[in-house]
């Protein structure tokens, strides 16, 4: 099974980036899987997290992508912001630049995934 959380906004505050969800949301028992997948279908990065034997997908909107390419500008590290504590998320900027990397140009992704891309992060 897995759950989706959807990221509303992003803060960056003292080198650190926090993905606000659109939902008040416990991290206790979460991990993150150090892996990010691209839905081209909702123009969204989603980084996948676990708690239990569930995933997590943190779904990252293309609206918020301007303030994410700030933080990945400057390799801060990125934090889920939860109801109780805060979840880093390991190995979010190398996977993101990744998957940047393997979009840019990549029809494979869609016209409109890859023109967004592109557009914001180069």
């Amino acid at each position: 099974m897995r759950k989706k959380l959807q990221v509303k906004s992003i803060e960056i505050n003292k080198e650190k980036l926090f993905l606000h969800l659109d939902q008040t949301y416990s991290l206790e028992g979460v991990t993150p899987k150090e892996q990010m997948l691209a839905d081209s279908d909702g123009l969204a990065f989603i980084y996948i997290a676990e708690e239990k034997d569930e995933y997590i997908y943190i779904s990252i909107p293309e609206k918020v992508w301007p303030q994410l390419k700030k933080g990945l500008e400057s390799d801060y590290s990125v934090f889920l912001k939860g109801s109780e504590q805060d979840l880093e998320l390991t190995g979010f900027n190398e996977e993101l630049r990744y998957l940047v990397s393997n979009i840019e140009g990549n029809s494979n992704y869609g016209e409109e995934m890859v023109n967004k891309v592109e557009n914001i992060f180069k």
